[in-house]
């Protein structure tokens, strides 16, 4: 249920997780649901071929009826009869800046989820629990985007050209000397996409007779990158090492199947923090494998950059480590810097190789010259080139709100996922009937909340993503913990059988205070 490690030769900090496995009557009761509403499926499958109901689905036209299908049927059977009952969960557009709050474009439905309408009212001062806005760089104040708007009108919207074309402006030299400097590394590129980031760069550094080790709980742009390079894949367990140092060892011992030949490369893929779980990568026993075995590790910090470590530099700050300790560092721009765009930095002939072979350098629009001067603009308020000291307060907020948010969650007895320091806050519905339930409760008291299902989670493990802010103030994670408390009872979610007092010590939050 709960992992601790405190290991004096790897780890300078006690290292502590939570995965508490829910009662079995909860999973049982979760397996009954999700087969309640396949036999209630099939039952209205059958009622619309006899016409008993009515047909709202697209059906293949006359001439099309020898062809081969375009979509598995049980995709299909899914899709209408059991994500269409919560659909309106999801995908709900907002009209304002994805800050603490937000304000959402009110819709309904009149067909059961099958088609909304927008009534024209908007949804005002929705509380904002969902975007990964970790440092509150995503705002509209006019004296912080001075400098923005400054570039916009310089340089307009858009480049019409790749990097290796006519795309390189100098607010791209400038951003990756600055991206080298804060992450204290020798060089670094951006692209224009943080997806693509992953998905086009890894193939340019891995191929045919290479090996990758990836965890299990990889973001989709770390799996769909490696399925692209050509090279073989192997899964070890999520943050397990002896699964990881089994894959190593027979990597070594036996070498490529059939010829036996030594692999060309080893790189193992791992993220800082999993942004379905909520934990942290144990980066200094990866980092003592990877020395061990002469393999290579790729490190996507997409959710940790900037919402980690003492000054925001991500896991390997966090850890106490040094970046020439990860062979590739990769990030995004999208969350912590309210941006968008990624980049991949380390030493300076790894950087220099991309450059001439990376299939977003070569193909892709280069990223927008006021997106690349918001970047600036809140690396430079992190790294304290503004002349403030408002990015370590920054920090340090989210520091203080995360511990805050998780610790009041466990004292209420929810089951909840991750490292106490990850931002990223899972809280386990399980049971499919409670998807929908809890996102509809949450925004009529005004907070937006991300629901999440099987298939992007395990069948028994659905679950709220809470993603808290550096710009969420004291009073708004209140009101949305009295919700919570109360919708627990509701909804019947508080399956922790390890909740602590209902009247806790205060927590110590001064060494947390900063002065500007």
């Amino acid at each position: 249920q709960k992992n601790g490690v405190s290991n004096g030769t790897l780890y300078k900090k006690t290292f502590i997780e939570h995965f508490e496995q829910a009662p079995m009557y909860v999973a049982v009761f979760t397996f009954v649901g999700f087969a309640v509403g396949t036999i209630f499926g099939y039952l209205r499958d059958f009622m619309r071929a006899w016409g008993l109901e009515k047909r709202n689905i697209a059906t293949e036209r006359e001439q099309q009826k020898d062809f081969v299908p375009l979509y598995q049927d049980f995709e299909n059977f899914y899709t209408r009869n059991l994500y269409l009952r919560i659909r309106d969960n999801w995908n709900r557009p907002i009209c304002s800046v994805p800050g603490p709050q937000f304000d959402l474009m009110e819709r309904v439905t009149d067909d059961y989820n099958w088609t909304f309408r927008f009534t024209g009212r908007t949804i005002k001062n929705v509380i904002n629990m969902g975007s990964y806005n970790y440092l509150g760089f995503a705002e509209t104040d006019v004296n912080a985007l001075k400098t923005v708007t400054i570039e916009l009108e310089k340089y307009g919207t858009g480049v019409c050209s790749t990097r290796q074309e006519m795309g390189t402006l100098d607010k791209h030299v400038e951003l990756e000397k600055l991206v080298a400097k804060f992450l204290g590394v020798e060089d670094a590129m951006v692209f224009g996409m943080g997806f693509a980031t992953n998905s086009m760069n890894i193939p340019a550094l891995v191929g045919k007779g290479c090996l990758i080790l990836s965890d299990e709980l990889n973001h989709t742009s770390l799996v769909l990158g490696a399925r692209l390079s050509g090279a073989t894949i192997r899964i070890f367990k999520h943050n397990n090492m002896q699964s990881l140092e089994k894959l190593l060892r027979d990597a070594i011992i036996y070498g490529q199947p059939r010829t036996h030949r030594a692999w060309k490369k080893i790189i193992i893929l791992v993220e800082g923090i999993y942004s379905m779980e909520g934990s942290i990568v144990r980066l200094p026993e990866i980092v003592s494998l990877k020395n061990k075995y002469k393999a290579y590790l790729y490190l996507d910090e997409a959710h940790s950059i900037g919402a980690v470590g003492a000054t925001g530099r991500g896991v390997v700050e966090y850890f106490g480590m040094s970046p020439d300790d990860v062979d590739v560092l990769m990030g995004t721009f999208t969350k912590s810097f309210g941006a968008a765009g990624g980049y991949i930095a380390g030493r300076k002939d790894l950087v220099d190789f991309l450059r001439t072979h990376s299939h977003s350098a070569v193909y892709a629009t280069s990223m927008c010259p006021a997106v690349a001067e918001q970047i600036i603009r809140a690396m430079k308020c992190l790294m304290g080139l503004d002349g403030t000291t408002q990015g370590l307060q920054r920090v340090r907020q989210l520091e203080k709100n995360t511990r805050y948010f998780r610790r009041k969650l466990h004292e209420m007895g929810f089951i909840i996922y991750g490292n106490d320091d990850s931002p990223v806050v899972p809280l386990l519905l399980y049971m499919p009937g409670k998807i929908g339930a809890f996102a509809r409760r949450m925004l009529e008291k005004n907070i937006g909340v991300v629901v999440v299902g099987f298939p992007a989670t395990p069948i028994t493990e659905s679950r709220a993503r809470f993603c808290v802010s550096a710009a969420h103030t004291r009073e708004m994670l209140d009101t949305v913990l009295n919700a919570l408390d109360e919708l627990g009872d509701f909804l019947h979610l508080k399956y922790s059988r390890y909740s602590k007092s209902s009247h806790p010590e205060l927590y110590e939050e001064s060494r947390l205070e900063l002065e500007d």
